[in-house]
């Protein structure tokens, strides 16, 4: 199996522990009632690790996308090369640094991860051309 794939099915994993780490510290600020609830209205605005909880799984979200369709048209293509490979594992570990360290609420280091995370990204990308 091609390493951007096996990278592919990491971030899906990945993805995972995002949306339950938002999903629990959420569930701590608003409550268990709130969380097994219909959700009417409007919810209380979550503060603190919950909310940079919530945003970097929100972020997560925007760049996985994008990850997975770049992985896929280049593996479907045959364009994967050792280039594309490092790029799909500079995105993943990068996409694991990136939660704690918005968590801990570390702006500069957030955004230099982030930044990696999309070099990964667009390095496999590069691989159809």
């Amino acid at each position: 199996m091609a390493i951007e794939l096996k990278m592919l099915g990491w971030s899906v994993v990945l993805g995972l522990v995002y949306v339950l780490i938002a999903a629990a510290l959420s569930t701590q600020q608003r409550g268990i009632k709130w969380n097994a609830g219909n959700r009417d209205g409007e919810p209380k605005p979550l503060t603190g690790i919950a909310a940079r909880a919530d945003r970097a799984s929100r972020n997560f979200l925007e760049t996985f996308a994008f990850f997975a369709v770049a992985v896929l048209a280049v593996v479907i293509a045959q364009r994967n090369t050792a280039s594309t490979a490092l790029g799909a594992e500079i995105y993943v570990w990068a996409r694991v640094a990136y939660l704690p360290v918005y968590l801990a609420g570390i702006p500069y280091l957030r955004t230099l991860i982030w930044g990696v995370s999309f070099w990964g990204l667009i390095q496999v990308l590069t691989g159809l051309w």
